[in-house]
Parts: structure tokens; C-alpha cells; sequence
């Protein structure tokens, strides 16, 4: 166990996350990854969009940027190439990510640059009016689905690992410790690295969808519908209908884009 204190800026306490969301177990998740890493907070820097989870950056004692709505990875590219020895460490969510922010995400994935993306997947818009986002299930209702949404959702792991991601996982804050271990893997790897974190949203998801008992209804589903790669390896495409896959998706060892660009100034030194 550690202590969480020294991580955290009390000042800006209590949450503004609503009782029952998911964010705060994957925030505690992060700082237990981030504490096992042995880094000094000032080599730290954590950069949000907007967003119910891009709120984190406000709560913890890093350097912090919360940015402009869809742009978090675009301002953190900026950051790791102005300064390459820091560990820049992205909070987003999927409609921040995956929406306005999707060619962002998908381009950094691409360049393989060295940023550790923790993407909290609630289904929904949770902060700005509970819109649909590119997640939301096929049938659940939203404010601009009130008769059920009828786009089918984007995989943003599969998106990331299609676009060169070098490292991309899927875990649940259902399963809080291994969802800190996906993380820690991320955090080492040089290259760009994705965690999505399936988290629950009691308030705006959970209420228009009828979960009458809320945050603990949404957490018992998340771990009823969580396989593992193993166990899905194992099942018909017919049989993965409406499961949770989790585990590590891609694990490699690429050139990494802030080295590639660093080589390529020295040779035009030369």
C-alpha cells in the first residue's frame, strides 16, 4: 500500500467526480504505477483535454496541463518534443480521444511518440450534456440517442494498435490491480502507449440506461462481461457479443519518434 497524500494537491479536494465514477480508482491506479516507477514528480507531466477524467490533472502534484477539447494529445506532443526526458502521461476519455481528438490519437499512434495515453471509456459524453460518443453500445440511450443509439462503437484499443501503437491494453476499474499493472507496463514502454479503462458512469450513463442500483450494478456487469485474451482466443465471434476482452493487445519494440527526430537533427549537423 502507499500513500497517496504526497501525489495529491488537497487544496483542490473534494472531487468533482460524482459519487460511484469510475475515474478516481483508475487515478489512484496511476499513482500506484507511477510510485513504482521511482520518478520525481517534476520529471512528471500529466496533460487533459475536457472531460469528466480530463479533470485529473487539477488533483495531482505533477506538472499538469488541462488543454483544450480534443487536443490533450496534440499539447503533450509538444511537451515531449520541447523536452523528450520527461514522462508525459495523458488523461482522456473517449469522447475527448476518440471523437474531436481522433486524428490526434491516431497520428501519435502512427509516429510511435513516447506518451502513456490512460483513456477512460464511460460510453458517454459524461460532463458536457450526456451525448453519445464513438463507444456508446448500439441500443443504449443518450441525451442525442433518446430511442437508443444506433451507431455501431468504435474499438479504440484495436484503433490504436491498427495505427502502430507500441503498447495498448485494456483493463476495468472493476479489476483495480490489474488495471494499475496494464498501466505500469505502459509506463515503461518507450513508445506510444494506450490503457483503455473501462469506467463506470453512474449518473448521466447509468440513469438514462436504467441501472437501478447504480455504480455497484455497473461494476458487477463489468466483471461479469470481462474475459481475458486467453479465454476470448477460445471463442466464436458469436460468443464475444457483449463480452469485455481484456489484457495486453500489443507489447513491441519499434523506433521511437523523438530519437528518430533527434537523429535525423545531428545528421543535418553533420
Amino acid at each position: 500500500m502507499i500513500d497517496y497524500m504526497p501525489f495529491l494537491r488537497e487544496q483542490k479536494f473534494p472531487l468533482i467526480w460524482c459519487p460511484g465514477c469510475g475515474h478516481g480508482i483508475v487515478m489512484k491506479a496511476i499513482l500506484r504505477a507511477i510510485d513504482k516507477m521511482g520518478w520525481e514528480k517534476d520529471d512528471v507531466v500529466m496533460v487533459s483535454g475536457i472531460g469528466c477524467s480530463s479533470r485529473m490533472p487539477g488533483y495531482v502534484d505533477f506538472n499538469t496541463l488541462h488543454t483544450t477539447h480534443g487536443r490533450a494529445i496534440a499539447f503533450a506532443t509538444g511537451v515531449k518534443m520541447a523536452e523528450p526526458k520527461l514522462h508525459v502521461v495523458v488523461v482522456t476519455g473517449d469522447g475527448d480521444a476518440t471523437a474531436i481528438g481522433g486524428n490526434h490519437y491516431i497520428h501519435a499512434a502512427r509516429r510511435n511518440i513516447d506518451l502513456t495515453v490512460i483513456l477512460m471509456n464511460n460510453y458517454i459524453y459524461g460532463m458536457t450534456g450526456g451525448q453519445v460518443s464513438p463507444t456508446t453500445p448500439v441500443g443504449k440511450m443518450a441525451s442525442t440517442a433518446p430511442f437508443g443509439n444506433i451507431d455501431p462503437p468504435f474499438n479504440i484499443s484495436g484503433l490504436a494498435e491498427a495505427a502502430g501503437a507500441s503498447f495498448v491494453a485494456r483493463g476495468t476499474a472493476y479489476n483495480a490491480v490489474q488495471l494499475g499493472r496494464f498501466i505500469e507496463r505502459a509506463l515503461q514502454k518507450k513508445g506510444f502507449s494506450v490503457v483503455e479503462a473501462l469506467s463506470p458512469c453512474p449518473t448521466v450513463y447509468g440513469r438514462r440506461n436504467r441501472y437501478r442500483r447504480g455504480a455497484v450494478e455497473m461494476l458487477e456487469e463489468l466483471r461479469d462481461q470481462s474475459i481475458s485474451t486467453t479465454q476470448a482466443a477460445k471463442m466464436s465471434p458469436e460468443e464475444l457479443e457483449g463480452k469485455i476482452v481484456t489484457g495486453v493487445f500489443v507489447d513491441v519494440d519499434k523506433p521511437e519518434y523523438t530519437e528518430q527526430y533527434d537523429r535525423l537533427i545531428e545528421r543535418l549537423r553533420a
